[in-house]
């Protein structure tokens, strides 16, 4: 065992504690090898020397394949020295056979979170415990710096749509223009619009059908983020008119579900409850 902190033994036993959960705070690389193997004892005091720079936030974990052999099996290991380089749990990056220093520096590197990542990270787990003011005041000082980037536009979207901003998130929406973020922003224009709408055209004292005031309603329910509430009463405009402006109760309905993520209780019951009113 090294005396080092982050240099470390690793075994069937340990791997699971070590490697996988240790891997979703901190890159993990994991050197297989074994005493016999003559490129190993090149490889390893390499790795073992860039652990130990500060310039590098790593662990770097060492499973002796002759005593470990399950592990070998389970990561296809065929050849060594063989290195695996695990972040969120799952192998991010490999190589096999010894490599030159500059090289083994840049495959670290790139296991390193820069500091555009770290403040995405956090920003999202504010995000996640819905501590939305927090999370936009974290996301527009990621913009300050980096104004098109594609996932801070697109949760800062969130960040504000939670808190019932409507034509300002539209704004966001419209500069998103990639890959999955584009997706996701399209989900989330419904509820948008629908909040920009209230925020603009909607006066309080207009005498409208009471059908119109209750999807009128919800948006002002939706501004204060009483999501049950407002789902309740865009639900309740369905069951009266499934076509009510043709269908935007639905796709707003939706626009919600995106918003809050498949896996809120909130998502799960109301999408029944959708469905139970559409079809």
């Amino acid at each position: 065992m090294s005396d080092v902190e982050n240099i470390i033994e690793v075994s069937e036993a340990t791997f699971q504690d070590d490697v996988i959960e240790r891997s979703h705070d901190v890159p993990v690389v994991v050197d297989f090898w074994a005493p016999w193997c003559g490129p190993c004892h090149t490889l390893g005091p390499m790795l073992e020397r860039l652990a130990t720079d500060p310039a590098y936030d790593f662990i770097l974990a060492k499973v002796n394949v002759d005593q470990n052999p399950t592990l070998s099996m389970r990561y296809q290991v065929q050849g060594i020295p063989a290195v695996k380089a695990f972040v969120d749990g799952e192998v991010a990056a490999e190589f096999v056979g010894v490599r030159p220093e500059p090289q083994l520096r840049q495959f670290i590197q790139k296991l390193i979170p820069s500091e555009l990542d770290q403040a995405l990270s956090e920003a999202n787990s504010l995000l996640v415990t819905r501590r939305w003011a927090d999370a936009e005041t974290a996301l527009r000082d990621i913009l300050t710096q980096h104004p098109h980037q594609q996932k801070a536009l697109l949760n800062l979207a969130r960040a504000l749509l939670a808190q019932g901003e409507g034509c300002e998130t539209l704004e966001y929406l419209e500069n998103i223009s990639d890959g999955l973020e584009l997706a996701q922003a399209e989900k989330l224009m419904p509820l948008a619009r629908y909040l920009c709408l209230a925020e603009v055209e909607w006066d309080e004292a207009d005498e409208v059908p009471p059908l119109e005031a209750q999807y009128r309603q919800a948006a002002r329910l939706l501004e204060r983020s009483n999501f049950a509430a407002a789902m309740d009463g865009l639900l309740e405009v369905l069951r009266q008119d499934k076509r009510y402006r043709n269908g935007e109760p639905r796709k707003v309905l939706l626009a919600i579900f995106e918003l809050l993520g498949e896996d809120d209780p909130l998502t799960r019951s109301y999408r029944n409850e959708l469905a139970s009113v559409l079809f």
